[in-house]
């Protein structure tokens, strides 16, 4: 057991009204997620959603690393049997059910699960450093939690091929022109701007982005037909919510609403 072992794989703080930001916290090993780092930050995350008091979070490594990708050393000499019982489709089924949004805050390494687990974020916030990329083919293996998807559908088939099969790497200027990153920052910004947009997300009606995040998820999964008819049943549920009534309220007064999530 390494020195480290003992300390905390990740850190939680409030560092906004509003905001619960999670920090990866392997720094000697470019933030590699381990299964102790896994189960700290689903920990963290689920306690943060269960807390009436937040309304968005940020997942964010240092400047150096957002995170390189999984423990190699977990992996080396695992077998089939063992990669099952080890319950990875379960940690990243439990990343998925959390109902805030999640906004990733990506600075210099973003690789592998990594990558992978920035794409299970909602949105990502990259600095001018950021390197985006899934280079399992290198070891022998493809990604194994969503990296062949999700990036085929946030990028294009073209482009994500070239990235699983030989290992190119997007910059972060070309990750937001793919659409795979919603706003590049100076890296002495990148994360004050993630948490300047979580907390203007968790100032909003809670209910409605709650809802608003199942219903563009629900793009990925749904043909067009079911996503619209699914949208629309979101939007009339809103209509049985007091916000719904404070925010046409406010808006026909010319105030500001008062949200109360019911």
């Amino acid at each position: 057991m390494d020195a480290h072992d003992a300390a905390q794989d990740v850190l939680v703080e409030t560092p906004a009204p509003g905001v619960g930001l999670v920090r990866l916290n392997r720094p000697q090993v470019l933030n590699a997620l381990r299964g102790q780092l896994m189960e700290e930050l689903l920990t963290a995350l689920q306690r943060l959603d269960a807390d009436p008091a937040i309304g968005a979070l940020v997942i964010t490594g240092n400047e150096r690393a957002f995170s390189a990708g999984a423990d190699i050393r977990e992996m080396t000499e695992a077998s089939v049997t063992s990669m099952v019982r080890r319950g990875m489709t379960d940690r990243w089924a439990r990343l998925r059910a959390i109902r805030k949004p999640l906004i990733a805050a990506v600075s210099g390494h973003c690789l592998g699960g990594g990558c992978e687990l920035a794409m299970n974020c909602d949105i990502i916030v990259a600095s001018e450093s950021a390197r985006f990329g899934q280079p399992e083919i290198n070891i022998g293996v493809i990604p194994g939690a969503g990296g062949t998807q999700r990036l085929t559908h946030a990028v294009g088939k073209s482009l994500a091929m070239e990235m699983v099969l030989n290992d190119r790497r997007l910059s972060a200027d070309e990750a937001l022109r793919a659409g795979l990153v919603s706003r590049v920052a100076p890296v002495e910004r990148y994360l004050d701007e993630a948490i300047a947009l979580a907390a203007q997300i968790a100032a909003r009606a809670p209910l409605a982005v709650q809802l608003g995040k199942e219903a563009v998820n629900k793009a990925y999964e749904l043909p067009l037909s079911e996503g619209l008819a699914y949208e629309q049943k979101l939007f009339y549920i809103l209509f049985g919510s007091e916000d719904q009534k404070e925010g046409m309220r406010a808006f026909q007064e010319k105030r500001a609403p008062v949200w109360r999530g019911e």
